[in-house]
């Protein structure tokens, strides 16, 4: 399984991922592909994002099920904890600098 989420992506990019993966809600995107195919997906993804931000998951066989990658600003960002990946999320900026 194949799941790829999309935010502020340019139409041309939500498009070409339609030719690959089911659309099933506003910028997300499901399938199921070889590692050969994620990879020249996620490719696309890195080409067309421009301004937005994406995630990519798929199943693997790891203690969590799963590995994910991620692309462009997003507070939510990819941590490694002794080997184990998990999601920081860092606060939103303030313009209260000490």
């Amino acid at each position: 399984m194949l799941v790829i989420v999309l935010e502020n992506a340019p139409p041309r990019l939500r498009g070409r991922l339609a030719v690959w993966l089911l659309e099933v809600r506003a910028g997300v995107y499901v399938g199921n592909y070889s590692n050969k195919v994620r990879e020249h997906i996620w490719k696309q993804v890195e080409d067309g994002i421009d301004d937005g931000n994406a995630v990519m998951v798929w199943r693997t066989n790891n203690e969590a099920g799963f590995e994910f990658l991620t692309l462009g600003a997003n507070r939510r960002m990819p941590a490694d904890w002794d080997g184990v990946r998990l999601v920081s999320f860092h606060p939103e900026p303030t313009d209260d600098a000490p």
